[in-house]
């Protein structure tokens, strides 16, 4: 055998355990950003849809044997009450897709965390684009205080509670805990800013317009 041959081998199988040892750490993922929003602004089709959407992408990262549940909270509005995100999400701790652990439970999650750029990964591992570079999408749809409750009834801070592309506006956390100004709200990764926009905040090109692509967080509900 060649020498060049023999690097070729060694070269792929190098490459083989690396992917076999990521894939063997997707398994044990807790916490992910999503890698991709659907396409239609903060329209995730209400909790079902987003949790939904969680699920299928940890299925498809080796991850589907956890419960998978959106970090997202809903306003009280006919008649239903408000739900908070920090608690559909499980106890913790939650670990990224490599191996990472960005919290070990629902206080240290709402204190001080371990999510940043470099930790706050989607399901297939992948850092998140955020300011600075090309484009922007380190916006994550919460709809959240910063202790993780949802708002009042009122104003409208969900797009329709995770319905509508076209109604209301979202607030957006930053998945790299950075803004314009160095200030808490400009390095809160659940609760930065409302959206806005020439459509009024909630859709796909609205997201896009202040640094964000629809993505949001997703938690193993039964840790």
């Amino acid at each position: 055998m060649n020498r060049a041959a023999s690097i070729f081998i060694l070269s792929s199988a190098a490459l083989a355990a690396a992917s076999g040892g990521l894939r063997a750490q997707q398994a044990n993922m807790t916490f992910f950003v999503t890698s991709a929003g659907p396409g239609k602004g903060a329209d995730l089709g209400g909790l079902a849809g987003a949790d939904q959407i969680c699920q299928r992408l940890a299925q498809s990262a080796g991850a589907g044997n956890h419960t998978w549940y959106a970090y997202l909270s809903t306003q009280a509005a006919d008649g239903q009450p408000a739900v908070n995100a920090r608690d559909r999400i499980g106890h913790g701790p939650w670990q990224n897709a490599k191996g990472v652990v960005i919290a070990k439970d629902v206080d240290g999650l709402h204190g001080n965390n371990n999510a940043t750029k470099q930790t706050a990964l989607t399901e297939k591992g992948d850092v998140v684009n955020g300011r600075g570079d090309t484009p922007n999408k380190h916006d994550a749809l919460t709809g959240t205080q910063p202790d993780g409750r949802a708002f009042p009834p009122g104003d409208d801070k969900t797009c329709h509670n995770w319905t509508s592309s076209t109604q209301g506006t979202a607030i957006v956390g930053h998945i790299d805990r950075q803004g314009l100004r160095d200030d808490d709200a400009s390095k809160s990764w659940n609760s930065s800013h409302p959206s806005r926009g020439p459509d009024g905040g909630c859709s796909q090109a609205d997201l896009r317009s202040t640094g964000g692509d629809g993505l949001f967080y997703c938690f193993a509900a039964d840790q």
